[in-house]
């Protein structure tokens, strides 16, 4: 997954000349922080019409928040983690052929100057850096013809100017892809000051250094580049694109097609469909194209089609999840009513008729998967139920006796709201009522059933479960930390199809950077 964030962790790594082949730059260690900035793109950006069952978009005002916190991670980064030793030799008038090496170099002051980064329409995202200044601290070794030497140096680095498009795009196995597509970069200025040693006397030679510094550093900037930003492409190919939810679903959000940009924001469609782990995809769903309504004030654009949910359902029910087998050994002795023809005949007269005083084992599940679909009012679902009633004989032995189906409309209502602790994405709240309700009768081994007494005593049941479920909902649920991302404003809007949250983001650095 791609971000503005990742951009910047490119951009802001310059690497100095004469390296080992066999050193990396930082972001040699930095992959994981590497793959946590690619996701938020992905994770931030539709195109239109597609079909998918999550569309996702960034503007430019999301751009340039990951890029203002994006520089505070980067520098933070880079003054800890360790730079590359220099090497090399030079020929110096009056010392003659000049070995030296540049080591435990490290960063005092970073400065990006004038930094900003924007959307390339058709292309990716361009970054610009200009006027950017470093300070570092190292120890240097000379070996001239008057021996070796040895001690502390000053470098500086004036007017850095880098200028790089970086690609956004999509494997064919649905993974992010990402690559250097331009690049120039030219440093204006350095200055280098011995001191320890005989630096009184080299600090005389320095020009020469310095100029061979700078000609060194400003071929080998953006091919360094270059390098740093392929060295992900390991890492993105092995990405998975698919989540383990429970043992019941697994979510994939793999990418239906590449990344578009346009002049001012960033778009991108994943799966997002749920199946079950292990068994062959049983989806009997297909996603329909929609369209992101826009929203210009948000920097974070999510929608969540209709197929994205009842995936979901799909895959739960599939997996067997909706369905239960009840016994009166799994009800407390003290409780008034059990499973038995005596307590349920007093329901449904005819089962105690047929088998008085016998034990009853009960199925409750569901015959087919939920239907889930966004109306402006809110989400609608209908759930296909259905009640087997069994008699335990004294064998053990059991006699169907009869299968009520159950089918009810539901509605809901849910709300985002924004959390201060930082410690969650944010809490969900929301509001279910029941529309309709209706028993009966699908198959009888005990002749007709009659279900209205049965029917009113479960409407009423249900909608004490749902006073017990809106409670908890009034109260809110907290959503799981991402990241250390959290909501700011969010807004959950239900239009025809399609359910969108707009929202700005608040990202808090760990406390190390």
């Amino acid at each position: 997954m791609l971000c503005p964030f990742g951009v910047v962790l490119t951009a802001s790594w310059f690497p100095f000349p004469g390296e080992p082949k066999n050193v990396s730059p930082p972001l040699h260690g930095q992959k994981m922080s590497w793959l946590f900035a690619l996701s938020v793109l992905v994770s931030w950006v539709q195109v239109g019409g597609v079909p998918a069952g999550l569309k996702a978009q960034v503007n430019q005002k999301g751009l340039d928040y990951g890029h203002q916190f994006g520089l505070r991670m980067v520098t933070s980064m880079l003054r800890k983690n360790p730079i590359p030793d220099i090497y090399g030799n030079h020929n110096v008038p009056l010392l003659g052929d000049v070995q030296f090496s540049v080591t435990r170099i490290q960063i005092n002051d970073l400065q990006l100057g004038d930094s900003a980064i924007s959307f390339s329409k058709g292309l990716g995202v361009n970054l610009t850096v200009a006027n950017g200044y470093v300070l570092l601290s190292a120890n240097w070794k000379l070996r001239t013809v008057f021996g070796p030497d040895g001690g502390t140096a000053d470098i500086q680095v004036h007017q850095l100017s880098l200028s790089t498009l970086l690609g956004l795009g999509k494997e064919v196995t649905g993974r992010p892809r990402v690559w250097a597509a331009r690049c120039r970069a030219t440093i204006g200025d350095i200055s280098l000051k011995f001191h320890g040693g005989n630096s009184w006397f080299y600090n005389r030679f320095t020009s020469v250094l310095e100029m061979l510094l700078q000609s060194k550093l400003n071929k080998q900037l953006c091919f360094e580049l270059k390098k740093g930003v392929d060295d992900i492409a390991p890492v993105l190919h092995a990405m998975n694109v698919s989540t383990q939810i429970d043992s019941f679903a697994e979510l994939d959000y793999s990418f239906v097609s590449k990344p578009v940009f346009g002049v001012d924001r960033c778009h991108v469609d994943l799966k997002g469909e749920f199946f079950t782990p292990g068994q062959p995809r049983a989806n009997i769903f297909t996603p329909s194209p929609f369209v992101l309504p826009q929203q210009p004030g948000s920097m974070f654009l999510l929608g969540i089609s209709e197929f994205f949910a009842n995936s979901a359902a799909s895959a739960y029910f599939f997996a067997g999840v909706l369905r239960k087998n009840y016994t009166d050994e799994m009800i407390p002795k003290g409780f008034p009513f059990h499973l038995n023809t005596d307590d349920v005949g007093m329901l449904i007269p005819e089962l105690e008729k047929a088998f008085p005083d016998m034990p009853l084992q009960v199925l409750v599940g569901a015959r087919k998967p939920p239907a889930l679909s966004f109306y402006p009012d809110g989400v609608h679902a209908t759930v296909f139920g259905s009640i087997e009633v069994c008699v335990v004989l004294p064998n053990r032995n059991l006699v169907p006796a009869f299968l009520l189906n159950i089918d009810g409309n539901f509605t809901g209502q849910f709300f985002l709201r924004p959390v201060s602790s930082g410690t969650s994405l944010g809490k969900l709240s929301g509001l279910v009522a029941l529309k309709h309700f209706q028993v009966y009768q699908g198959w009888s081994n005990i002749g007709d059933v009659k279900v209205e007494f049965l029917e009113n005593a479960l409407k009423v049941g249900v909608q004490l479960g749902l006073l017990a479920v809106n409670q908890h909902l009034k109260k809110g649920v907290l959503l799981p930390n991402i990241h250390n991302i959290s909501l700011v404003n969010p807004q959950i809007t239900v239009y025809q199809g399609l359910m969108l949250v707009a929202t700005d983001l608040h990202y808090e650095l760990p406390a190390d950077l």
